[in-house]
């Protein structure tokens, strides 16, 4: 699998597509999963450190072939696949390898002198057979994160690559049968026939992340069974640049969380509200730090990423005419190439502020006032993410009051996703659910409520016949 010299040089397309499998094998695989399930092996803990173990083995023996895939779909150099893809899944496994046997105790809980005595536990159990529905923009991150999880946990998976990352989705086919348990773990590749035969199993949880309209398929297929889901959707995530704020570091930062990954995250800042008042500096700013960043050609630099596929480049292409570009505003479909583009004289009905970007366009809108830009994001769907910048506390802190978010960053972009004990998560049309350190294991995990009573003290109050004399004590105890 070559990997590019440059971004600049097209990116080869050699990968094969992703294989493809009936929907009878498809039936016959997740059987073998539950058949696995209910044989009681996954529950142990020794059986769960064993394959977090051998997935971090995996991303450390094979990282240039991962990191390889990745800059094959992506374009993206190792330095930001490893941040963003193979270090940060190491990371949260490594978090729940030292943390598991604790996660798995059951938890003791106060019972009420009306059950004494007892003793009140809650269990925590695995959850079944479990679908993880990965998408493109981080193909392996997003893949690899909720299978650790899912594992932790204590079940057994089927992994779903997306089939727009063809090379990453190739990997995780070839890698995963050769570190983890075959009779628990499976990869099925495919397209929408393949997760169309998926969604008709049942499954006893779904973790899906993409858009918005496939969530809500997901969603409804899910229905049929009464399975639960968690949707990582995205949205328009706002980033507020109020009047009061140093502009070297909040221009350094947004460049930095909009141009990772060419645009192409979930949480990336999708459009700037910049108070009038430094509008023009910030800009200037913006511009100087994309120069330091990727210089003055970012298509020559090994540090940006590409576009995934040429349909998403044409889409991304036509938003440019939403506004006038102060920055950048060039392309090359050969090369999947957009460059770092920032719009000006933008309309809040254009095209570009109508969905999601999900790539290198940052277009820019100005108020006067902090309660404009509030009222501005709340007039809108409930974002994944929200950003603002101030010098004043008490000011970002009344945006963080007064909007609804699935996370929030005051002075900074993305990096709300790095603490483990921050859940991350959409509210609204931006998803359902959250994951991330322990929360990845309470998102597979029932918690099972278990009252222990020994056979002494069989108190008569609560049996017939009801007198008024025991509903007096009754009333008293309760």
């Amino acid at each position: 699998m070559a990997i590019a010299t440059s971004p600049s040089t097209p990116t080869s397309f050699a990968t094969p597509p992703p294989k493809t499998i009936g929907a009878d094998d498809i039936v016959k695989t997740v059987s073998r999963l539950r058949s696995t399930f209910d044989s009681g092996v996954t529950r142990s803990a020794e059986w769960r450190l064993n394959q977090l173990r051998q997935l971090y083995r995996m991303m450390q023996d094979e990282e240039s072939k991962i990191l390889a895939a990745v800059q094959e779909d992506l374009g993206k150099c190792n330095a930001e696949g490893w941040l963003t893809e193979t270090g940060f899944v190491q990371n949260e496994v490594k978090l729940m390898i030292e943390n598991l046997r604790r996660w798995m105790k059951p938890r003791a809980v106060r019972s009420p002198l009306t059950v004494q005595p007892s003793k009140a536990k809650r269990y925590p159990e695995p959850l079944g057979v479990v679908l993880v529905i990965a998408p493109w923009n981080y193909p392996f991150q997003l893949a690899m994160g909720p299978l650790a999880g899912a594992l932790a946990a204590g079940n057994t998976v089927v992994v779903k690559p997306s089939e727009v990352a063809t090379a990453t989705s190739a990997v995780i086919a070839e890698l995963l049968p050769k570190y983890l348990d075959q009779g628990a773990v499976a990869v099925i590749e495919g397209g929408v026939s393949e997760t169309t035969a998926l969604l008709a199993q049942r499954f006893d949880h779904i973790f899906y992340t993409g858009n918005g309209a496939v969530g809500r398929i997901v969603m409804e297929a899910a229905a049929k069974h009464l399975t639960p889901v968690v949707l990582e959707l995205g949205g328009k995530s706002p980033c507020i640049i109020d009047r009061d704020v140093n502009i070297d570091v909040a221009a350094r930062r947004v460049a930095w969380g909009k141009f990772l990954n060419a645009g192409q995250t979930c949480v990336a800042p999708d459009y700037l509200l910049i108070h009038e008042a430094v509008k023009q500096s910030f800009l200037d700013k913006l511009a100087s730090v994309v120069r330091e960043f990727y210089g003055d050609d970012p298509q020559k630099s090994p540090d940006f990423a590409r576009i995934i596929n040429a349909r998403h480049h044409k889409r991304l292409s036509a938003l440019l005419d939403s506004g006038k570009a102060f920055m950048g505003g060039k392309t090359d479909v050969a090369d999947r190439y957009i460059a770092p583009t920032v719009l000006v004289d933008v309309s809040p009905t254009s095209p570009v502020m109508q969905e999601e970007i999900f790539g290198p366009i940052l277009p820019v809108l100005e108020f006067t006032n902090l309660d404009e830009a509030v009222r501005f994001v709340n007039e809108r769907d409930k974002p994944l993410a929200l950003y603002v910048f101030s010098n004043d506390a008490d000011r970002a802190q009344t945006v963080i009051d007064s909007t609804s978010s699935g996370g929030a960053c005051v002075n900074d972009c993305i990096v709300h996703l790095v603490p483990h004990e921050l859940p991350f998560g959409g509210v609204g049309p931006s998803g359902m659910g959250a994951y991330h350190g322990k929360a990845s294991f309470d998102c597979f995990t029932h918690m099972k409520s278990v009252l222990h009573k020994p056979f002494m003290l069989d108190a008569p109050l609560r049996y017939p016949p009801y007198t008024e004399d025991k509903m007096k004590w009754v009333k008293r105890l309760s």
